[in-house]
């Protein structure tokens, strides 16, 4: 599946946040972003709201990565997305904890005693040549 915002990606959500099938086009932006961060780095949930243009707007990143798609999940690495202290969010399931660190650990990023990532040496700055999407509605 290609993600292309703007196309009307349909994809059945197991709880979606709406009624439709459809994602939200902030969502395709999310996972178009993520989808660019290189194998070893890292980013903020506000990291990458920020890079979208809507620097308020981490929570709504951290929805968009609990509502990927299954089928998205091998091309998106929604595990290299932390929070602003350098540590994984607990979402309330210990497993996907587990799993999302070791993952970053078999990309190389190592953790200190207390769990969290050292982002300045593990940060990515973000792409190179990118244009925050305009927002027709405030977010």
């Amino acid at each position: 599946m290609k993600i292309v915002p703007g196309n009307g990606v349909s994809v059945r959500l197991k709880s979606s946040p709406q009624k439709n099938d459809r994602l939200p086009h902030f969502f395709i932006h999310v996972y178009r972003l993520v989808s660019q961060i290189p194998k070893g780095r890292v980013v903020t949930y506000g990291q990458v709201a920020a890079l979208l243009g809507a620097p308020r707007a981490a929570r709504a990143v951290g929805t968009a990565l609990r509502y990927l798609p299954r089928p998205l999940s091998r091309t998106v690495p929604w595990q290299r997305v932390i929070n602003a202290s350098g540590g994984i969010s607990f979402r309330g399931d210990v497993i996907r904890v587990e799993e999302q660190r070791w993952l970053l650990e078999d990309e190389g990023i190592e953790f200190d005693r207390h769990g969290k990532v050292n982002l300045k040496k593990y940060r990515w700055a973000g792409p190179k040549r990118w244009k925050a999407p305009v927002w027709k509605t405030r977010l």
